[in-house]
């Protein structure tokens, strides 16, 4: 074989090896056609304090949003349900302010991984690069339900629900029938495995994250009677956000 042959294979065998790494490393981020189709939501810089209060001056350069679309059941009244939030963020969290008007607070199930969505919750999506796609079972984003005492679960690969309570400290103050609950998030890559230390991201200003927010309302039945979100999801089954990472919105952090 003629040395210029060799050397045009080794050419291109370096520049596979280059290219291949290169879209590793990037995390195979979303295509910006398909982030430009989903919902946009933006976020202000910020790092307030998590007392479930919500009175800092970061969150007043916040604009609220509404959580107001019928994921499941029947659309409740407003007495029986409303809720909207805001986003901000720093490099170390992504933060959640939501306000929750709900007249009855339920939680009947006293194990914590146990149908954990029929209880009143919060339940966060965030899929840190926005690339979308199957989750259900695995770390490609995560659906983080959020209990009244502040435990976060989410179902792991192996199909069973566990705790994931340090990438979520909250904290709630409920008065009357409304509930504060401030969030700081972090967030995790597609990399992230169990039984292993993992760093979570840090975050700069450009970035696009998958978020969706949504709310199980049970007024004391078996089952949550209403699970509502912030996302048109198309379709007759809008109950995707556990599985499907790409019926999320897209935040940008600014």
């Amino acid at each position: 074989m003629h040395r210029s042959v060799v050397f045009s294979s080794q050419l291109l065998l370096f520049f596979g090896i280059f290219c291949f790494l290169s879209c590793k490393n990037q995390g195979n981020p979303a295509d910006q056609n398909a982030l430009d189709k989903r919902q946009q939501f933006s976020a202000p810089y910020g790092s307030p304090t998590i007392d479930g209060i919500g009175e800092e001056a970061e969150w007043q350069q916040a604009e609220w949003l509404p959580l107001d679309q019928l994921w499941i059941g029947k659309a409740p009244t407003p007495a029986d349900f409303t809720g909207r939030y805001k986003l901000v963020w720093d490099e170390n969290n992504l933060y959640l302010l939501a306000e929750i008007t709900d007249d009855t607070l339920v939680d009947t199930h006293p194990d914590g991984l146990q149908q954990f969505w029929d209880d009143d919750c919060l339940e966060i999506f965030v899929d840190e690069d926005a690339s979308g796609g199957d989750h259900q079972y695995n770390y490609s984003a995560f659906a983080y339900h959020i209990a009244l005492d502040g435990k976060v679960v989410d179902t792991r690969p192996n199909r069973n629900a566990g705790y994931f309570n340090d990438h979520c400290i909250s904290r709630r103050v409920t008065s009357g029938n409304t509930s504060v609950w401030e969030v700081a998030i972090k967030l995790f890559d597609k990399e992230y495995t169990e039984d292993a230390e993992n760093i979570p991201k840090m975050l700069t200003a450009g970035k696009k994250v998958g978020f969706a927010l949504a709310y199980c309302d049970n007024d004391h039945s078996p089952e949550r009677e209403n699970f509502m979100g912030n996302v048109v999801v198309e379709g007759e089954d809008k109950n995707q956000g556990w599985k499907n990472a790409s019926i999320f919105g897209v935040v940008e952090l600014k």
